[in-house]
């Protein structure tokens, strides 16, 4: 009885020192996370519904009229636009054309290393400097790409510098920028997949075409969900890349994103209020298209 009892307390003695272990091991996190996320959401929850400037030690309660405010401003619903134009040609053009180049790096070519690695590349570069960079690609006068386009006989752009084809500018650096990263996850997705399920469909009849389209796309659903979904949510906050190449937010604001909008009401006009309440509409719209494609994702594949 004694012998139990001993072994019961080194039982109890163990488990003790393995939590206090564990809360030692946490406690660093939780602080962290109190301290960056959890006090700031608390603090944006507050200054949404007062009257918070930084021209102003007054601040009072007001309710909802911040949101009133921000949801009645054209130059939000602007900015709305802006950002899902931006969201829905990024995603469809970066998603295609990361899938095709990802398919073509996982047949045996040459130099393939190397094309992972060049491809891969503009994702560990910093956006501000490859932003400056592309700002001297997109210059109408010295600029190499319009004296490529003139080099082929095709008339120059203005790029950044047209209401226009600013925009399409901006996107189409930010698909360069980040569109390493989702061929190496497409990449991965298709080395993945068993090599059985490939020769069975082969020895069935199907066609290489018939093989990608009824075999690997429906296998890589779970790694397409995840890129359009982080996609979304890049999109939404996009910041960086526009505030350095189109400073003033475009000709004719044609740049104006969500963020932007934000930064404009808090640290250019000083209404930190209605930043607040920008930010918390920014969340709820993000966390409603996240769900919705979550939902679309979960729907069951036919290999029909």
């Amino acid at each position: 009885m004694s012998v139990k009892k001993k072994k019961g307390a080194q039982v109890y003695s163990i488990k003790k020192e393995q939590h206090r272990a564990a809360a030692i091991f946490v406690t660093p996190l939780l602080i962290t996370l109190i301290l960056l996320f959890v006090l700031p959401v608390i603090l944006v929850l507050i200054m949404s519904f007062t009257n918070w400037s930084m021209t102003s030690t007054t601040r009072s309660y007001v309710g909802f009229r911040n949101f009133i405010f921000v949801l009645k401003d054209p130059r939000f619903w602007k900015a709305f636009k802006n950002t899902a134009y931006y969201t829905a040609l990024k995603l469809v053009l970066d998603t295609c054309l990361a899938l095709f180049i990802a398919v073509l790096l996982d047949k045996k070519i040459h130099f393939r290393r190397f094309f992972r690695i060049a491809h891969f590349a503009p994702v560990v570069v910093p956006i501000t400097a490859s932003s400056l960079i592309w700002l001297w690609f997109y210059d109408p006068g010295i600029g190499p790409l319009n004296q490529i386009l003139n080099f082929l006989g095709l008339p120059s752009m203005q790029w950044l510098y047209s209401e226009k084809t600013a925009m399409l500018s901006v996107i189409l650096f930010s698909i360069w920028k980040g569109i390493g990263y989702n061929i190496i996850l497409f990449l991965a997705g298709l080395q993945s997949i068993p090599e059985s399920y490939l020769e069975a469909a082969r020895i069935d009849g199907a066609s290489e075409r018939q093989v990608f389209f009824k075999v690997k796309l429906p296998l890589l659903s779970p790694v397409t969900s995840f890129i359009i979904m982080m996609g979304i949510i890049n999109c939404f906050k996009v910041f960086t890349e526009v505030d350095v190449m189109t400073p003033n937010h475009g000709p004719l604001e044609s740049t104006l994103l969500m963020v932007s909008y934000i930064y404009d009401q808090s640290f250019t006009r000083g209404k930190m209020g209605r930043a607040a309440a920008s930010s918390l509409i920014l969340f709820l719209m993000i966390f409603a298209f996240t769900m919705i494609q979550r939902r679309l994702g979960r729907k069951e594949i036919s290999f029909d």
